[in-house]
């Protein structure tokens, strides 16, 4: 029997933000539904948070003009304060993400594994773009 192999996508940015800023509006609520899309014509009307071990997490993206929507939702297997977060998806798939704060800089670095419906490439675009929203509004806060 053959086994399909798991692709990892890895994304990344660095914010000029100091990491306990940055680790705020990654997880407050408040904040994700304002960075969580990734292009102007979605939005997140919805986000949901318990970011400790076991706790879960819902996101609900959302296309403005209403013609669809779906729930980024998932679990917690480990979380490190300002310095990682790992998570299981709703459908299996493993997410880690890591804070690494220089003073007033923060590198994150996001690595999931790949769906089998888009290509590659889109996958990592998307979530690369939502990542560059996530940049742009910490620093413009």
């Amino acid at each position: 029997m053959e086994t399909a192999k798991t692709i990892s996508i890895t994304v990344s940015a660095t914010v000029n933000a100091p990491v306990s800023k940055v680790w705020e509006f990654w997880s407050e609520p408040a904040h994700i539904t304002q960075w969580t899309n990734a292009s102007d014509d979605w939005h997140a009307p919805y986000a949901d948070n318990d970011l400790r071990k076991d706790g879960k997490f819902k996101t609900t993206m959302a296309a403005k003009d209403g013609s669809m929507s779906f729930d980024f939702e998932g679990v917690y297997s480990n979380v490190i304060v300002n310095e990682l977060i790992e998570y299981g998806m709703a459908d299996g798939r493993k997410v880690a993400v890591s804070f690494k704060g220089d003073g007033d800089t923060t590198e994150i670095i996001e690595s999931f594994d790949a769906e089998n419906t888009n290509p590659v490439e889109m996958q990592k675009g998307g979530w690369q773009a939502i990542l560059n929203n996530f940049k742009k509004y910490v620093e413009e806060q």
